[in-house]
């Protein structure tokens, strides 16, 4: 555990990109392979669940550091992380840490599901006897299911494959599908070719760069192909050894969830691999993503949740064709298998390809752009013809050219503070627009889109213009006005404003406007009427 702890404190502190491979790097060339393949879980989203209640841990806490509950909640709104807290308020008795390994510790957790809450009580305070404070931050993070790390899955492969010698593209697939710490090793999964047979594994995504500058700074438009960007959700179909497998970006097996889909297992040929986008699909056109929406997540799919948010799968990539990975040839020829392939298949109005956007010029293109909504599209996909497959986001090849978001202005009305190095820090904000009755109504909460710099000075406003507090929230004397931006906008009987908003983040800091020349509810319900 204490090396583990120390490449989790270690990685916490920096924010450059080459040393965080480097930490990783070592890691994965000194560790154990087990501690290796538990490290990999947790890197890669893989968190097992321990059955714990938060608010039982908190209590044998503040009891073992023998201070009320009061003043442990008032630590923890402080430090803004429930584990570091615990690990903070806890006396030591001892300096030393555990003799027992990563593996051994996710061994000593996994028998918490099956232990009375007395049991459980006596087993974690056994663990925080035997830890030192870093390691206790960890073990609280492994416990409580909140292990989360500033590190990409492209930074993870990046350091396995220069500890293994290895590929990254290879590393990148050989991580991805279906596997567990408890069913497989280190080195069956890394090392061993033979075990990446697995029928239902996915390839790693190509992701889009944001377009840079004007779309005529590509240079010429015969090289490239241009697609509408869809708003659904990304997703791999996959029929291998007559199995049908849908994946979503998140690395979700998600067969079950799209029935619909299910027929391509009776006509897609053998070892095929698709890219494309699931949306909601009705009378040959896409439907708004919120309609999609009302089904995910659902457990039971009712014929009433069928009927009204039915959806289509909108191939634009082949990835496997009879067996053989086809990443390496072109878009063009990777294209012209795609159209080849729908063309021997019965058609179905739940699969259809990508339609091409026929353009002779950057110039119609510019025409275009603006009726991306009325399309129920977010904007273009633009891809160069002579152009792999690739892993991951890189520039070059594929370019995303987005609409701009819809936006409102609204005033800071609550905030709350981070976690981790912003724990000190308010940056959590819920911002309101004006009702008819002269009152802010909030209708979204952003914490993204301000600098560093910012951050501090809207921090060091809300410090001094505190209203009232309720636990962690702070309710903050309306003021600031920013321009919060959004992708969609929505009915929605669960927010107070009737109106829920997708994506929302700070445009900007509106310094220039006053709290009463922010947007109202009728600017949003008029946007809602626009576009719903």
């Amino acid at each position: 555990m204490k090396q583990f702890a120390e490449l989790f404190m270690n990685l916490d502190r920096t924010n450059k990109t080459n040393a965080k491979v480097e930490l990783m790097k070592d890691y994965f060339l000194s560790a154990p392979d087990d501690d290796k393949l538990w490290a990999l879980t947790l890197f890669t989203g893989r968190r097992p669940s321990f059955k714990v209640n938060r608010t039982m841990v908190k209590e044998w806490a503040a009891a073992e550091a023998n201070i009320p509950m009061w003043l442990f909640q008032e630590s923890y709104h402080s430090v803004g992380d429930l584990g570091e807290t615990i690990s903070l308020i806890l006396p030591r008795t001892q300096t030393s840490s555990s003799e027992k390994s990563l593996t051994e510790w996710f061994h000593y957790l996994s028998l918490l599901p099956g232990m009375t809450d007395e049991e459980k009580h006596d087993h974690i305070l056994g663990a925080w006897t035997q830890l030192s404070q870093h390691e206790t931050f960890v073990f609280n993070k492994l416990l409580m299911g909140s292990f989360r790390i500033g590190v990409s899955q492209t930074l993870v492969v990046r350091a396995l494959a220069e500890a293994t010698a290895t590929d990254s593209s290879v590393i990148a697939h050989r991580v991805m599908g279906q596997w567990e710490p408890s069913t497989t090793t280190f080195e069956k999964l890394i090392l061993d070719e033979g075990e990446n047979d697995n029928a239902s594994r996915p390839y790693p995504f190509f992701l889009a760069y944001p377009i840079e500058g004007d779309v005529s700074s590509l240079g010429n438009p015969d090289d490239w192909m241009v697609e509408w960007k869809w708003d659904g959700i990304r997703s791999q179909i996959i029929y291998r050894n007559g199995e049908l497998f849908i994946w979503t970006r998140g690395e979700e097996l998600s067969t079950e969830k799209f029935p619909e889909l299910h027929f391509l297992a009776s006509v897609l040929p053998e070892g095929t691999v698709l890219d494309g986008e699931i949306v909601s699909y009705h009378d040959g056109r896409p439907m708004p993503f919120n309609v999609l929406q009302t089904r995910i997540g659902r457990k039971n799919l009712s014929k009433k949740v069928l009927e009204e948010a039915p959806v289509a799968f909108l191939a634009y990539d082949i990835l496997e064709v009879n067996g053989a990975d086809a990443r390496s040839m072109t878009q063009f020829q990777r294209r012209t298998e795609l159209e080849k392939l729908y063309k021997n298949i019965p058609k179905q109005s739940v699969f259809n390809l990508s339609p091409l956007v026929k353009f002779t010029s950057w110039d119609d293109l510019h025409t275009l752009h603006p009726t991306s909504r009325e399309n129920i599209a977010e904007g273009f996909m633009i891809k160069r013809k002579s152009g792999t497959y690739q892993v991951g986001r890189k520039k070059g090849d594929w370019w995303k050219w987005k609409i701009d978001p819809l936006s409102v202005d609204a005033v800071l009305i609550y905030a709350q503070k981070g976690s981790g190095r912003r724990a000190e820090l308010f940056t959590d904000y819920t911002f309101a627009v004006w009702g008819d009755d002269g009152k802010l109504i909030p209708f979204a909460k952003a914490y993204s889109g301000l600098t560093d710099v910012e951050i501090g000075q809207v921090d060091y406003f809300i410090k001094r213009n505190v209203i009232e507090k309720f636990g962690p929230v702070r309710t903050v004397k309306p003021e600031l006005v920013f321009e919060i931006g959004f992708e969609g906008i929505n009915e929605s009987s669960r927010h107070k404003s009737g109106i829920a908003v997708r994506f929302p983040r700070i445009l900007r800091w509106r310094k220039d406007k006053k709290a009463a020349e922010a947007d109202t509810l009728e600017s949003l319900k008029g946007i809602l009427d626009v576009y719903k």
